[in-house]
């Protein structure tokens, strides 16, 4: 039973000033110029009356209001507090010095990565508590039902339609309100998408709010407006939500929230799950960086999607790695049960190359420390990730049953650190597969790579990229890298083969199986026959299931996450036209080059195989 909620409702029944004040904000803005100019020009272009055009648009406005009744913001973190009591909030004092420093004058935008329902619980209540002024968070309306939407609307938050394409005047009212917003200087929260979220995915970035901000803060200049990267990341998730992500994966529809799902989401809530980490990128300040976009001659669109880029890669460069996730790259890399000294001595090898990258570990947890590994274990057994055998003479750990895509989950939440070294391991074959092959073999199949998985992964531009791979090489090769240095056949075969740390077929391999499987669904229809993408999802699901069975892909490729990017890819590349004369032919070339990189990505796995078979003989 839910205690908490029962003081909430008590307050639904007194506004206090909120109505006041909320009714105040929506007059200035519906008596604005800018509102009265925008839905005048809306108006002859949908052919209706301007009064009728701006009675709809006041109606929206209306129904996204929201405001902060003090005693509803303090139940509210109440209740915030009792909904991730099973977790450990940890957040940087110093960073909320920092920001409380810019709060004084500038207003602030936190863009967050999106993990869990819980976002909202753990993150503005921490942000109020460390003395940051009031945000408004926009989210999505799916939550905006009685009683959540009614408390989160007098706790500043803005439920925010998210089909709304043949809805302009709700478009107008949106952009008219975010904007009134940023020029009265109101912090704003919402999740960019962009990055790993929930299901460990990339998403790409939603520019519809960050255009609409970028819009303001140029029409008024203001100087004083920061974009703030937020990383939100979980040691583990609700398991109830860990599992809808899952079945979500394998193509079964999401299931619609209401006050039943609510309740029930909150008694799944009874577990300790370990902590919470909130970490800070580098603000980015919004005028000044448009102002520079602009002089590179950059048009609106592209500005906007180089300044969502931007704080995207920032969002993933502050993001830490988890002991919870190295130890899920440790199973899913061996596949089997394991000792404790095995899995110790599997996660050793990432752990030096995050020192090497300098690359944060969440909560400063020592990942070579046998109690830390230990401890991760038992609370992975504890929410039933893992299992644990200890009727022999060793205890051994090993994947539960059907939980391998929740293992990839949060082992998902680290791949932006290891894609590089995927790529450079790649590249490095390529020298040694390749008969008089040079430094620019690798360099041209690092690009190839980049082109292909641009739509899953946040890359660095080419020049960075070009620093980023020769750095992965000084690290494999184990000496300093001058890009115009030579790097033989040779030298590339020995840091492959004495490598302790291979990880191509868990980061990228997922994705290229995917690839493949979109590929031979395209290659299967032939010339001349449209492509109705639901169709192709639903045969690709099929198919999926069925090499998956036969072990020729990984079952977290069977995804409809991962096909629909899949397919993204696919219409970049022009294969989904049916009409283009070469089409098969390119069609054919993908499947080639899947298949060569998946024969790359087998080749680098047996690596790692003998090399762990070298390393339990010597750890037994």
């Amino acid at each position: 039973m839910i205690a908490v909620p029962d003081r909430l409702a008590r307050l639904l029944r007194s506004n206090g000033n909120a109505g006041t004040q909320s009714a105040a904000d929506s007059a200035t803005l519906l008596d604005s110029d800018g509102f009265l100019t925008a839905t005048a020009e809306l108006a002859p272009q949908l052919g209706r009356d301007v009064d009728d055009v701006r009675a709809e648009a006041a109606t929206y406005v209306r129904e996204m209001s929201a405001t902060h009744v003090p005693p509803v913001v303090r139940a509210w973190e109440a209740w915030s507090a009792w909904m991730v009591r099973g977790f450990q909030v940890v957040i940087n004092d110093d960073d909320l010095a920092k920001l409380r420093e810019l709060d004084r004058d500038h207003a602030l935008i936190f863009l967050i990565s999106h993990r869990s329902y819980l976002d909202q619980f753990s993150f503005p209540p921490r942000l109020a508590r460390g003395g940051i002024s009031p945000t408004f968070g926009l989210g999505g309306a799916n939550l905006n039902f009685f009683p959540l939407g009614t408390l989160a609307r007098r706790n500043g938050f803005i439920p925010v339609r998210r089909a709304t394409g043949d809805v302009p005047v709700y478009r107008l009212a949106l952009r008219a309100l975010v904007g009134h917003m940023v020029a009265s200087g109101r912090n704003l929260v919402w999740s960019i998408e962009g990055g790993r979220t929930r299901t460990g995915k990339l998403r790409p970035p939603r520019y519809g709010l960050l255009r609409y901000v970028t819009d303001a803060v140029e029409s008024v200049q203001s100087e004083q407006t920061l974009a703030v990267p937020v990383s939100i990341l979980f040691d583990q998730l609700p398991l109830h939500e860990v599992k809808l992500m899952a079945a979500e994966s394998r193509g079964l529809p999401k299931k619609p929230e209401n006050a039943r799902w609510l309740l029930s989401y909150a008694r799944g809530l009874r577990h300790r799950l370990g902590r919470i980490y909130i970490n800070f990128g580098t603000p980015v300040p919004l005028y000044e960086r448009m102002v520079a976009l602009r002089a590179e001659g950059l048009s609106d669109r592209q500005i906007v999607e180089r300044i969502a880029l931007d704080i995207c890669h920032r969002l993933n460069q502050t993001t830490p790695v988890t002991a919870t996730a190295a130890v899920c790259v440790a199973m899913l890399g061996e596949d089997r049960a394991l000792t404790l000294d095995e899995v110790c001595a599997t996660v050793a090898p990432l752990a030096r190359y995050l020192r090497a990258r300098g690359w944060p570990v969440a909560g400063g947890a020592d990942l070579t420390d046998r109690a830390t590994v230990s401890q991760t274990l038992h609370d992975l057994v504890g929410s039933g990730v893992l299992t644990s055998y200890s009727e022999g003479p060793t205890t051994v750990w090993g994947i539960g049953e059907d939980q391998h895509l929740i293992v990839a989950v949060y082992r998902n939440s680290a791949i932006h650190v290891l894609v590089m070294r995927a790529i450079a391991e790649l590249a490095l074959l390529a020298i040694v597969r390749t008969p008089g092959a040079t430094k620019r073999t690798g360099w041209e199949k690092a690009l190839a790579i980049r082109e292909l998985l641009k739509f899953d992964f946040f890359f660095a531009g080419r020049d960075e990229f070009a620093d980023e791979l020769w750095n992965e090489f000084s690290i494999m090769t184990g000496r300093s890298h001058d890009p115009s240095a030579p790097l033989d056949t040779e030298e590339a075969a020995r840091s492959l083969r004495e490598s302790d740390l291979l990880v191509a077929h868990l980061v990228v391999r997922p994705f290229v199986d995917a690839y493949r499987v979109v590929s031979e669904e395209l290659l299967n229809l032939g010339a001349g026959r449209e492509v109705d993408e639901q169709t192709l999802l639903r045969r690709c699901l099929r198919l999926g299931r069925q090499w998956s069975l036969q072990h020729r892909i990984t079952e977290e490729s069977v995804s409809g996450e991962m096909f629909s990017t899949a397919v993204k890819m696919a219409r970049h590349r022009g294969l989904l036209d049916a009409g283009a004369p070469d089409v098969v032919e390119r069609r054919e070339a993908l499947v080639s080059e899947l298949d060569d990189l998946q024969r790359s990505i087998g080749e680098l796995a047996q690596m790692r195989r003998y090399f762990a078979t070298g390393l339990r003989g010597v750890t037994q």
